[in-house]
């Protein structure tokens, strides 16, 4: 059998072979684009990758199985194909964007958009088997492609996080793989039209030339798009938008009101910012025996290293975020700059562009007084930020009589999880825990754990420094628990159950 096998040309064989590699690349980066964006919309991560895959792989099966149907012009239709698969897949994101306009028919939008490109890619392969298996014999046609999908995909997983998302963002990467979905189909027209119909290849000529201008076009005109899409989304004017390898950066401006967004969700308002980091910041410091060395965990913003620059007894402060893009718009964006005063230039700030959890594991240091100023536990990734074991390792880097602070959800919308944050605290070993809240107009009712290893008199509580908000009396009422926010049977999180991530994601589904 293996001497009847035909022998490919150097080109055309190296040609079907490129193709298989950029089928496997393509198929990694539709799958990680669709989980990422709806993580991004909808949070829960871990859901929604697992639905992206799990949809994704049975389509793939289906689409498998309906290649048995097709039993001549096998080059035809692979090249089809690819060209179909080049739009649907390349418009995949811009398609998910503007469903999110009208969110109930997301999930439908979604579901339908894996259903037809998990199919169209179990198409591919087999077809590319089949006319393969001409000039090879089973065992070397088998190895090569699959070899080749798995190596595609492998590079594909290293290329969307490491280049693809810094370089263009998730919305021009998704109309780029489908420009290669695209190339693959065009460059096996060219090398093998004389297998095709003269009225087949006019027919994909001018499908592929008119779907090329299509993502030409979107790839082109993707900086308006996106704007026009952000300005539907956000009730007030875009006036900074980045993507940038770990988050979405988004400013908005009405008057005198600046809001930052990070993915989508709010992270201040210029208007009332000053409650929510008046009590994150002056609570534990008025109330600290030692204030010399300060760490913050996130606040990327550089507003609380604001209200921190105003003890004069602080030597030393820290802040640890993971995103250098945030750090830098901090440091360098007129308008930022401006709210958080200039705190990064200080010679007495440090920044740490690093995950929070690494360096208190890493660090050798300790601190008087540690703030954790970090996003919601909405996904995993940020849920083993709140747990028991993220808790130990702030605990060991705390000095003698240290303190430490959570911002810690809001208590009324989300109380399962802020009591959450008190009851894992606990289990990390702090002796004493004070839960407090403010209201801040543009979050609503939000809350605060502290902890510390010994105890602190809150009637001693003396304010030294000038704040908007802060004073012995919304001092006393900020630790005033209402009767009717929940705090009974809650469990504790940790690394291998992050009950928080539960917790929030039950709370703030039945409020929004």
């Amino acid at each position: 059998m293996e001497n009847k096998k035909k022998v490919l040309t150097s080109k055309e064989s190296l040609i079907l072979l490129l193709s298989v590699f950029v089928v496997g690349f393509c198929t990694i980066i539709y799958e990680l684009l669709i989980g990422s964006v709806s993580s991004y919309f909808l949070g829960d991560s871990i859901k929604q990758f697992s639905l992206v895959i799990g949809l994704t792989m049975t389509a793939m099966g289906l689409g498998t199985l309906a290649s048995r149907i097709v039993k001549s012009n096998l080059i035809y239709w692979f090249i089809l194909i690819e060209i179909v698969l080049a739009i649907v897949g390349g418009l995949c994101v811009p398609i998910l964007y503007f469903s999110y306009m009208c969110e109930p028919v997301y999930y439908p939008v979604m579901f339908i958009l894996i259903m037809v490109i998990g199919s169209l890619i179990g198409l591919e392969i087999p077809l590319l088997t089949r006319i393969m298996e001409k000039y090879y014999d089973l065992r070397n046609n088998i190895s090569n492609v699959l070899s080749l999908d798995y190596l595609g995909a492998f590079i594909a997983t290293l290329a969307f996080p490491f280049l693809l998302l810094p370089l263009m963002g998730i919305f021009e990467s998704s109309i780029f793989a489908g420009l290669l979905n695209l190339l693959v189909g065009v460059i096996n027209f060219y090398w093998f039209k004389d297998k095709i119909t003269f009225k087949r290849r006019a027919k994909l000529r001018a499908s592929a030339l008119l779907i090329f201008l299509l993502l030409a076009g979107g790839f082109v005109c993707s900086k308006s798009l996106m704007k026009y899409w952000e300005n539907n989304i956000f009730d007030d004017r875009v006036i900074f938008s980045k993507q940038t390898k770990y988050q979405k950066l988004i400013m908005t401006r009405n008057k005198e009101d600046i809001r930052l967004f990070i993915d989508g969700n709010v992270q201040f308002s210029s208007v009332d910012e000053h409650r929510y980091h008046e009590l994150l910041i002056h609570v534990p410091m008025s109330l600290a025996k030692h204030r010399e060395n300060i760490l913050v965990l996130g606040g990327g913003d550089g507003l609380a290293a604001r209200e921190l620059l105003k003890y004069k007894d602080v030597r030393n402060i820290t802040v640890v975020d993971l995103d250098e893009e945030m750090t830098n718009l901090a440091r360098e964006n007129r308008i930022v700059k401006e709210m958080n005063e200039g705190s990064f230039l200080d010679s007495k700030v440090h920044i740490v562009n690093t995950d929070a959890f690494k360096y208190v594991e890493n660090s050798d240091k300790f601190f008087d007084v540690i703030i954790i100023d970090l996003p919601d536990p909405n996904n995993s990734s940020l849920a083993r930020l709140y747990s028991r074991e993220f808790y130990k390792l702030v605990k060991k880097k705390l000095s003698k009589e240290g303190l430490v602070v959570s911002q810690s959800t809001s208590p009324y919308f989300s109380s399962e999880a802020y009591w959450c944050v008190n009851e894992t605290l606990k289990a990390a070993g702090f002796k004493y825990t004070y839960p407090y809240h403010v209201y801040v107009p543009s979050f609503g009712d939000w809350g605060f754990v502290m902890a510390s290893n010994v105890k602190y008199d809150l009637d001693k509580f003396k304010l030294d420094v000038s704040t908007k908000y802060l004073d012995k009396e919304t001092f006393k009422k900020a630790f005033v628990i209402e009767k009717d926010i929940v705090r009974k049977n809650i469990k504790f999180s940790t690394l291998d159950k992050p009950a928080i991530l539960d917790y929030y994601l039950q709370g703030w589904r039945y409020w929004n």
